[in-house]
């Protein structure tokens, strides 16, 4: 499964007021395992951030008055996320000025590119409810190093989140995992697998190891007096 978690830095909170994206932060897993084909870029947003925006990014106006503007990125940032699961710490904040952008250029917005979008925000306060479950909190409680986290920024953020949703999601690393909850009001059953459709290699002893097994079973019948089960077995 290829799996992109993405953050952004914004202008300012509100899409729909005409704050606009300055930095885009992208992190490719494929198969629960980081690739570092990773994808980042700060955008000409056309217009000034908010002073409170700025102390939380410390990104400047100056500093991004000769990056791209998002028409020009736009492309190639749907192709890096098309048909991946987006995995986004408050969904609905960045899904809504990446639509709003979208839909400026004449696009369709996000769901029409990507097969789902998953909010750890989300699955953070189900899994730990009344407790504080920002980034930096979770990173904290999961044991995940953000002590290089001074100031917001997209592809730190992306990063950090991508373990922090790793640690969340730990138990999904179980074998046949997809075997479903077969739990019983009496208890846990375990689980039916038909395992004729895995394809289980053999590993044969090779001849020191199969002269160790002998001599060892050697020894256990030699304790019991001839009667262990194997040899009265062989010998039938």
């Amino acid at each position: 499964m290829r799996q992109i978690v993405l953050d952004t830095e914004t202008t300012g909170l509100s899409a729909e007021n005409g704050d606009r994206i300055i930095e885009i932060g992208c992190v490719e897993l494929l198969n629960r395992k980081l690739t570092r084909n990773n994808l980042h870029f700060y955008v000409n947003p056309e217009r000034d951030s908010h002073e409170d925006a700025l102390k939380v990014h410390g990104i400047s106006n100056e500093f991004l008055r000769d990056k791209p503007k998002f028409a020009q990125i736009a492309d190639q940032v749907l192709d890096y996320l098309r048909d991946a699961e987006l995995i986004i710490h408050n969904a609905p904040f960045d899904i809504s000025f990446l639509n709003k952008e979208l839909e400026r250029l004449g696009h369709p917005p996000m769901k029409a590119h990507v097969a789902s979008v998953i909010d750890t925000l989300v699955m953070a306060k189900e899994m730990f409810p009344g407790k504080r479950n920002g980034l930096d909190a979770l990173c904290d409680r999961l044991g995940v190093d953000n002590s290089g986290r001074t100031l917001h920024g997209a592809l730190l953020d992306a990063e950090l989140l991508a373990d922090v949703y790793i640690n969340m999601t730990r138990g999904q690393d179980a074998l046949l995992i997809e075997a479903g909850d077969t739990s019983t009001e009496g208890g846990t059953e375990s689980a039916q697998i038909d395992l004729s459709r895995f394809e289980l290699p053999v590993l044969r002893a090779n001849e020191q190891e199969a002269a160790a097994h002998e001599a060892t079973l050697a020894d256990l019948d030699k304790a019991c007096k001839g009667k262990t089960v194997w040899r009265t077995l062989e010998a039938a």
